[in-house]
C-alpha cells in the first residue's frame, strides 16, 4: 500500500478487499448451512420413524399383553363408566383409537366383549363372574338413641342356638355374720394355769339345795357299795376322767374326759289355784358325750336337762358301775 495515501482511503481499500472476500465466505457458508440443514432434516425423519415404529410396536405389544385378571378388568370399566357419566353430551363423547385417530361413539358399533385369558392361555369362564349377591347384605340400620339393655336382662335369656351358652348364675356374696363366735366364752371358760376349756357354765337359775334336802348320790359296783357322795354340799356336779377340771372322775375308758353334769335348779310350777310354788330339784345333762349317759336304762338326749327323782340309776358310758340317787325321808317332829 502507497504511503501517500492518507488514512481515510487506506480504509477504503482495506474495506473492498475485504468485502469482496466477504462474498465468496458468505456463499460458503450459505452451502455449508444447506448441508447441514438437509442432514438435519433426514435425521429428524429417521427419529420420526423410529419413534413411530416403536409407538406401534408398543400398541401391539399392549394389544398382545393386556391383563385380563378381574381387577383391571373392573377397573377399567369402572373408568370407562366415569368417563361416560363425567360428559354432559353423549354425542359429543369421544374416543381414540391405538393409533390415535378419534372416532365418535355414535358412528362406531359397542366393543366386543371377551373373556379372560388365563396364563396358560386358555380362557376361563368362572375366572371374571362377579360375587353372588348373598341374601344377608341388608341396609345399615341406623343408631338407636335408646338407653341399652341391663346385662341381667341378657344373661337371663334363654339361647336361641347352641352356639349361644347360658351364663352361670351369679353366687349370691356371703353376708357378714355378727353371731358370737364362742371365742371369747372359750377364753373366759379355760381354767387357770391349763389350756382346758370347760364345756359347761351353770344356769342362773342354779341353786344350792336346803339343808332338809340333803340328796345323796350312792356309787355300786354290783352289789358292793363303793362310795357315798353328799350332792347337798354343791351346786353342780360335773363327771368325766378330766381330772384337772371334774368333781367326780369316771375312770372307765368309755366315759368322756368331761361327760355329764349334775345340776340342781330352782324352778316354779303353779297349782290349780294359779299359786306359783317353787323348788330346787336335780337334773342330769349330757355334754355331748361319745358314748352316751343312760337313766334307768334310757338313753338321754344330749345338751338337754333331764329331771330326776330319788331312786334313779344312772350309768355313764360302758361302765358297769351304777349310780343311784337317793332324797332321805324327812324326820317326823316329836310332840
Amino acid at each position: 500500500m502507497p504511503e501517500h495515501l492518507s488514512d481515510q482511503d487506506r480504509r477504503r481499500e482495506r474495506r473492498q478487499r475485504y468485502s469482496s472476500g466477504s462474498d465468496e465466505d458468505e456463499l460458503r457458508r450459505h452451502r455449508h448451512s444447506r448441508k447441514r440443514n438437509s442432514e438435519n432434516r433426514r435425521s429428524t425423519f429417521r427419529d420420526d420413524e423410529r419413534l413411530r415404529d416403536d409407538s406401534r410396536s408398543r400398541s401391539e405389544y399392549r394389544k398382545r399383553h393386556r391383563s385380563r385378571s378381574p381387577g383391571d378388568v373392573r377397573s377399567r370399566a369402572r373408568r370407562r363408566q366415569f368417563s361416560d357419566s363425567e360428559s354432559p353430551d353423549p354425542r359429543a363423547r369421544s374416543h381414540r383409537d391405538h393409533d390415535g385417530r378419534k372416532r365418535s361413539i355414535s358412528d362406531s358399533s359397542p366393543p366386543k366383549r371377551t373373556r379372560p385369558r388365563s396364563r396358560d392361555g386358555h380362557r376361563s369362564s368362572d375366572h371374571h363372574k362377579p360375587p353372588p349377591a348373598s341374601p344377608t347384605n341388608k341396609p345399615p340400620t341406623k343408631r338407636s338413641s335408646a338407653p341399652l339393655p341391663s346385662q341381667k336382662e341378657a344373661y337371663n335369656k334363654e339361647p336361641t342356638s347352641d352356639a349361644v351358652i347360658k351364663a352361670p348364675p351369679e353366687v349370691e356374696k356371703q353376708k357378714p355374720n355378727f353371731a358370737p363366735t364362742g371365742k371369747l366364752a372359750a377364753e373366759t371358760n379355760t381354767v387357770e394355769n391349763t389350756t382346758i376349756v370347760l364345756k359347761y357354765n351353770e344356769p342362773p337359775e342354779a341353786r344350792l339345795p336346803p339343808p332338809s334336802s340333803s340328796w345323796r348320790l350312792f356309787v355300786f359296783k354290783g352289789s358292793e357299795l363303793l362310795e357315798t357322795l353328799p350332792l347337798f354340799e354343791r351346786s353342780c356336779w360335773l363327771f368325766g376322767r378330766e381330772r384337772a377340771v371334774v368333781d367326780f372322775p369316771t375312770e372307765h375308758p368309755s366315759c368322756s374326759k368331761q361327760h355329764a353334769v349334775l345340776q340342781f335348779r330352782y324352778t316354779e310350777k303353779k297349782n290349780e289355784w294359779g299359786e306359783k310354788k317353787g323348788a330346787v330339784k336335780p337334773y342330769l345333762i349330757d355334754l355331748e358325750s361319745a358314748n352316751g349317759t343312760k337313766v334307768n336304762g334310757e338313753t338321754l338326749p344330749q345338751s338337754r336337762y333331764v329331771g330326776l327323782v330319788t331312786g334313779d340309776v344312772i350309768t355313764f358310758g360302758d361302765s358297769s358301775r351304777e349310780y343311784v340317787l337317793m332324797l332321805p325321808p324327812k324326820e317326823e317332829k316329836k310332840p
